[in-house]
């Protein structure tokens, strides 16, 4: 059995937002008076939610400033959403070959649910996905299965027959909770975990990613 539907992530996954990202949160920093971050360090910042890089980001023992430099980082990244942010090279390609097959489409992101609707909109326009979702409220983030569960009763598939598409350990762990095809990608943001966390198939080409997910073989 092949799959027929797949669940892709976001940042990371289909588009490279890692510049935005560390802009946001560098202004907001230093909008509050503490250290900013070198891009790279956002590597391992991103992923969980914008309070976990917020958490991250801000130095330990000034939680006073979470809420604020929150605030602050929401209200830059909104301005600047696509200042840098574009989609990686090869993926609008594997997402029409998906499409023209009749594979059904999804987006689950951590990101919050306005970006990530504004995002896909945007910079992937008339890609057929059925749903798009980020954080949203009384929703638990990735790696809880709630979310990729319902996506896959959305996207009309059992979850063994649904493909979930990360970077992160967050995705491959997202992946073997729900019982999906996890198929980690190495042009993201930390690649050195997908196998460790359960990866089934790891692609460093767009092109690998869409031989990975055909070649899929489902028990």
């Amino acid at each position: 059995m092949q799959l027929r539907a797949v669940v892709f992530d976001l940042d990371g996954t289909l588009v490279d937002s890692l510049g935005d990202i560390a802009d946001a949160m560098n202004h907001a920093l230093a909008q509050h008076g503490v250290p900013t971050h070198p891009e790279a360090d956002y590597l391992r910042f991103v992923g969980e939610g914008v309070k976990e890089l917020v958490h991250r980001a801000v130095p330990a023992g000034r939680e006073d400033l979470h809420e604020p430099v929150l605030a602050a980082y929401r209200a830059h990244y909104d301005a600047h959403l696509f200042d840098r942010t574009a989609p990686y090279p090869g993926v609008t390609g594997v997402l029409a070959a998906l499409a023209e097959s009749g594979v059904r489409m999804a987006v689950l992101s951590n990101k919050s649910d306005g970006f990530v609707k504004r995002l896909v909109a945007k910079l992937l326009p008339g890609v057929p996905f059925v749903a798009v979702y980020g954080e949203r409220p009384g929703v638990p983030r990735k790696p809880d299965p709630t979310a990729a569960l319902a996506l896959a009763a959305e996207l009309g598939v059992t979850p063994g027959a649904c493909g979930f598409v990360g970077d992160t350990a967050v995705d491959m762990d997202t992946a073997r909770a729900a019982g999906m095809y996890g198929v980690g990608v190495t042009w993201g943001f930390r690649s050195h975990e997908l196998q460790a966390h359960g990866a089934r198939a790891v692609a460093t080409t767009a092109d690998e990613l869409l031989a990975a997910l055909r070649d899929a073989r489902l028990t």
